[in-house]
């Protein structure tokens, strides 16, 4: 019975997660985490600090992330569960790469990767192999970043992900533009944004637009540029995302600059 309480429990928190509600998610999964403790259930226990974790980490209380990923991590090393393990060492590493900490999180990746091998866990590998390259690309080592993406690439390409093509090429695109490549940056760009598109995903097409937007921006092709950003200005407001002011400050200027150049 209890079993059963701690999963509706963690049903019922999923929910309100994957709609933005933290709070409640956190309330469901904190009552789910009371009644594994009571009955002692491991594996249960994994899946509830597993969520208590996530739920901490994308609501910025990475402290109390990293004491439920480590408890997990303990469990599952108990549990002999290789696959678990290698998952939960990787949310460790995105942990800390949120907090700019990119040593520690790669060395949590290396150790992660360590174990994906032994697993042939394809998916989660190809995941890690893009953690892998922002965390070269922040700390500056672009070609380690475009090798690492690369392989992503292809291992996506061979799943037939789609999404994890799209965002790798625009991943690419970032790393080239941050070495002002800009004509490599472009390309990438077009090949996210028509897979994106493809795909049908507004998102995913933003994402590949504001890359390419700042891509014209810094060669000069500012009506491309404004065009680009007014399509990511739209789609901003429509779901309400969280660069939606800066992103209405770069429009402006930009258009600014223009009606400068034409009275010119």
């Amino acid at each position: 019975m209890q079993n059963h309480g701690s999963a509706q429990l963690n049903r019922l928190g999923n929910e309100h997660f994957s709609r933005g509600r933290y709070t409640e998610a956190y309330e469901h999964y904190a009552k789910a985490l009371e009644c594994d403790r009571k009955t002692g259930d491991q594996r249960a226990l994994v899946a509830t600090l597993g969520n208590l974790a996530n739920i901490c980490a994308v609501s910025g209380r990475r402290e109390a992330a990293q004491q439920y990923y480590e408890e997990v991590l303990g469990l599952q090393k108990l549990l002999g569960d290789e696959r678990g393990i290698g998952t939960t060492l990787a949310n460790l590493g995105n942990l800390r790469a949120d907090g700019g900490e990119y040593e520690r999180a790669r060395a949590y990746y290396l150790e992660a990767m360590d174990i994906l091998k032994r697993t042939h866990d394809e998916t989660a590998m190809s995941v890690l192999l893009s953690d892998l390259g922002f965390v070269a690309r922040e700390t500056g080592q672009f070609v380690e970043a475009l090798q690492y993406y690369e392989r992503s690439l292809a291992l996506m390409a061979r799943l037939g992900n789609e999404g994890g093509m799209a965002d790798a090429w625009r991943m690419l695109a970032r790393t080239y533009f941050m070495q002002r490549q800009y004509d490599e940056a472009v390309a990438c760009c077009r090949t996210s944004q028509a897979i994106a598109e493809r795909m049908g995903d507004e998102l995913r097409t933003g994402g590949a637009r504001y890359v390419l937007a700042g891509c014209f921006e810094q060669m000069g092709r500012l009506r491309e540029a404004a065009d680009l950003l007014e399509q990511v200005v739209a789609m901003d407001r429509k779901y309400n995302l969280p660069k939606l002011q800066e992103n209405i400050g770069r429009l402006d200027a930009l258009r600014a600059r223009l009606a400068e150049g034409a009275r010119a």
